[in-house]
């Protein structure tokens, strides 16, 4: 028997007893109007209209499609109605488990059905990038025959995982991450539907938000969670999940935090604290409380990049290199990998040695600009390089200091309303202890101080 097919006499059970089909299966759109997100791809005329014989008129859909997207939010779902939509046999093959052998054994089956009930096959192969070149390769002649509609699906870059002559025979779909208000419409849907809930529960605001952010985006585990959750609440004798109910069920405490309030400034306050005050146990509290409360991993990185010149800066130089790093890689895998870089960069921050003397150096600056002790820049100092510039001393008397001895030139900086200021006042702390004795050799030479 062909590997997860649909067949007649499993559908059959599943019309006569839906109920036992979990509420993911049983919420699976029927059409792709019902489908939640990707309206780019479900445009009039969009390809995979096309796919499903709505085009009038025009060419027709492709016989092979891949659906690149993040886990959870309908590559399944799509394949499913295409399949349903065209009446076609739905095979899944999964490449985790699959191989050549069951992959030729679907082919057959296709050959033999279209043949002798004129029947057609949509292949579903999800984790195709799990597959090897020669896996993959033996994909080409039943794509290129047309003897299956194949719908592959990917959580990888296909330039990268899936072979080339695949690729240039197939239409590349990108889906988009579900929106909480995508996820929120699924959710209200399933409650109140038939096929679903049928009304027999309702889902008060507070629990729906903390539904919403342990899905994460995902609407399998949205729906596997809320029937979690409606299951124990009708055990209880009970018409409403309330938020200690879901709570329980998913053994997953809801975070009170609200990312446009107080809650957002306060803990967000807390974390770049905690690092200041070099207590890494802290920190890596309120960094864990940001993550579970769905925080955008960018913010917090850049609070991390802020904090590594603000509270450390000269102390330990490779602070800010870190954070920077940290930063790029949040951008680049994105949770639930993210907390694992995060987790790394706030811990280099909290246990370097600290100083702010950078932070305090350019406000002081600021401020004597801003209050107007700016004056004209010293004209030896001025751009000598133009026609003209010599006859107005422009870099006369300037001395190179790469010529001296010790690469230092004894001559006025700044301007005259500004001489001798000191700004930057560097603490002994870690690697700024060495940058105190050069700022003070150094003005010596220069000021003769």
């Amino acid at each position: 028997m062909e590997p997860d097919l649909f067949t007649a006499a499993e559908e059959d059970r599943r019309e006569k007893d839906p109920s036992s089909s979990p509420l993911a299966v049983r919420m699976r759109p029927r059409t792709l109007d019902e489908v939640v997100g990707q309206g780019h791809l479900l445009k009039p005329g969009s390809p995979l209209r096309r796919l499903v014989g709505e085009a009038s008129g025009g060419p027709a859909g492709p016989s092979s499609v891949i659906l690149w997207g993040p886990p959870g939010i309908g590559k399944t779902t799509l394949a499913y109605v295409v399949s349903q939509a065209t009446n076609k046999r739905f095979v899944e093959l999964s490449a985790i488990t699959a191989g050549v052998k069951e992959v030729r054994a679907v082919i057959d089956g296709a050959r033999r059905a279209s043949g002798g009930y004129g029947k057609e096959t949509v292949l579903f192969l999800d984790e195709i990038h799990r597959f090897s070149k020669a896996q993959q390769d033996s994909l080409l002649p039943a794509v290129e025959n047309r003897w299956v509609t194949l719908i592959a699906a990917t959580t990888e870059n296909p330039y990268f995982s899936i072979i080339s002559p695949l690729l240039s025979r197939s239409l590349l779909l990108t889906l988009q991450a579900l929106t909480d208000d995508d996820l929120r419409g699924l959710l209200h849907r399933a409650v109140a539907d038939e096929r679903g809930l049928g009304g027999a529960v309702t889902l008060p605001d507070d629990a729906e938000a903390h539904l919403l952010r342990i899905a994460g985006g995902d609407a399998r585990r949205a729906l596997t969670a809320l029937e979690a959750a409606a299951g124990a609440a009708l055990d209880k004798g009970e018409s409403e999940i309330t938020l200690s109910t879901l709570e329980e069920t998913v053994d997953r405490a809801a975070v009170k935090y609200d990312r446009d309030g107080d809650q957002h400034y306060d803990v967000a306050s807390a974390l770049i604290k905690s690092i200041r005050g070099s207590d890494v146990d802290a920190t890596l509290h309120y960094l864990a409380r940001m993550i579970e409360a769905g925080e955008d991993p960018r913010f917090i990185a850049r609070r991390l990049m802020i904090s590594a010149s603000e509270d450390i800066g000269l102390a330990d130089p490779t602070a800010l290199q870190t954070a920077v790093a940290g930063a790029q890689a949040v951008a680049l895998i994105g949770f639930p990998e993210a907390r694992i870089t995060l987790s790394q960069v706030a811990i280099a921050l909290a246990l370097a040695p600290k100083s702010n003397a950078a932070y305090l150096a350019i406000d002081a600056a600021l401020a004597d600009v801003r209050a107007g002790l700016a004056g004209p820049v010293p004209a030896h100092l001025r751009d000598g390089h133009y026609k003209g510039a010599a006859k107005l001393g422009h870099g006369e008397g300037y001395q190179y200091p790469h010529d001296l001895h010790g690469g230092i030139a004894a001559q006025q900086y700044a301007p005259d309303a500004v001489h001798g200021k000191r700004y930057y006042s560097p603490t002994r702390h870690g690697a700024e202890g060495r940058y105190a004795e050069v700022v003070e050799r150094v003005r010596e030479r220069l000021r003769g101080e």
